[in-house]
């Protein structure tokens, strides 16, 4: 696929170099056209500030990315991408272009401006970090998993290792720091509120420290790319270099009064894993705000979804009408309040994001307000009249 003033069969050269971090003949394809200009493929292991660190069959270059600076925020060139390089000899290097991103995880940045950051792309396999250090909050393992199940890139999406979620990305938990729950009954509590919470999503408890629950948690990411995402302080630096098998991420004590971090890793890094597969580390997250993610809660939320549609209205809010079968489950306790709670305040955020870019949606929204204001103001008025 290269240019032909390279020696060796240059096909053969991107499938040996590359193979580890995920390159496969997909991505051979989508990489013809600009090797038949002479450009070198890559993976971007790193981003700074104009610049990025590429992994290609010569070796990790760095490359300039004054040429792959769109006005779309979600196309800006993100540690994962697939790209096409300058060859050696040009100073400096160029990034010339972006492969069409087969996945992406996505959140919504905390301005208020309509966008959505891009954290990592072609993932195929989404950690969440919990720790175990600190109470479970279990609204922000939903929040995660929600982002988790829908998030995309604006490219045509390919489902891969994993075509039942939305993001075609396998989520995954990992409750970190294990060995702070010594007693086996209570760590397995931990977990079953956790498999309660993420249905049918795969629940691990993991200790750096001892190595507990390490070995399999290598065995699931040794194929493909992972993504490491949690709050400061849930241990993702430290899962990393017990997963690398070395000290690569540097590390620090959370904080004794509230178990928060101090956001050791200050960019995302993509590096090798010895038992295969590449993994992807990121900063602590403080904010996870929701980006497109109306299918995503859907997935989260899925028994409360199937218990919708027995409900006697096809538009039932679950709030005061008769023959919800979503009620009627709150009421013999089969659902706990505290998610259908969850589930009306992901819906409505994500309402809210999807609202700043859809003027239609927009509208429907204020109508609806309208609407329910004038119900509730008849319903006071008719109350008084009854009154007097």
């Amino acid at each position: 696929m290269f240019h032909a003033s390279l020696n060796t069969s240059p096909t053969s050269d991107a499938q040996h170099a590359l193979a580890s971090y995920g390159w496969d003949e997909g991505w051979e394809a989508e990489f013809a056209p600009y090797g038949a200009q002479g450009l070198l493929p890559g993976r971007v292991v790193r981003v700074d500030r104009g610049q990025c660190d590429v992994v290609t069959p010569v070796g990790t270059v760095r490359a300039d990315t004054e040429f792959v600076v769109p006005r779309d925020p979600m196309k800006v060139v993100c540690t994962g991408d697939w790209v096409a390089v300058d060859p050696e000899g040009g100073d400096p290097r160029y990034v010339r272009t972006l492969l069409p991103r087969r996945t992406a995880f996505v959140r919504s940045t905390s301005s208020k401006r309509s966008e959505g950051q891009v954290l990592a792309t072609n993932i195929d396999h989404v950690v969440i970090c919990v720790s175990l250090a600190v109470e479970l909050d279990l609204g922000r393992i939903e929040r995660f998993l929600a982002l988790a199940m829908s998030s995309s890139s604006g490219d045509a999406l390919m489902h891969t290792s994993a075509p039942s979620w939305e993001s075609g990305a396998q989520p995954l938990v990992v409750l970190t720091k294990a060995d702070l729950v010594p007693d086996v009954t209570g760590l397995s509590y931990l977990v079953q509120d956790v498999e309660t919470t993420a249905p049918g999503v795969q629940v691990l408890p993991v200790s750096s420290a001892s190595g507990e629950g390490v070995d399999v948690l290598t065995a699931v990411l040794s194929g493909g790319t992972s993504v490491l995402l949690g709050a400061s302080g849930a241990g993702k630096s430290t899962l990393a270099n017990a997963l690398l098998g070395e000290d690569v991420m540097d590390v620090q004590a959370t904080r004794d009064v509230d178990g928060k971090g101090r956001h050791t890793t200050t960019t995302r890094n993509l590096l090798a894993l010895p038992g295969g597969g590449v993994l992807i580390d990121t900063p602590g997250l403080r904010g996870v705000g929701l980006w497109d993610a109306e299918s995503g809660v859907g997935q989260v939320f899925s028994e409360i979804e199937e218990l919708a549609e027995e409900c006697r209205f096809h538009d039932c809010a679950h709030e005061s009408e008769p023959g919800c079968a979503v009620l009627a489950a709150i009421e013999d306790g089969s659902l706990p309040e505290r998610r259908l709670e969850s589930y009306r305040k992901l819906l409505r955020e994500n309402q809210r994001i999807v609202a700043k870019t859809d003027a239609r949606l927009r509208a429907e929204i204020l109508r609806d307000w309208k609407q329910k204001g004038a119900e509730g103001r008849a319903a006071m008025q008719a109350k008084r009249g009854r009154m007097r």
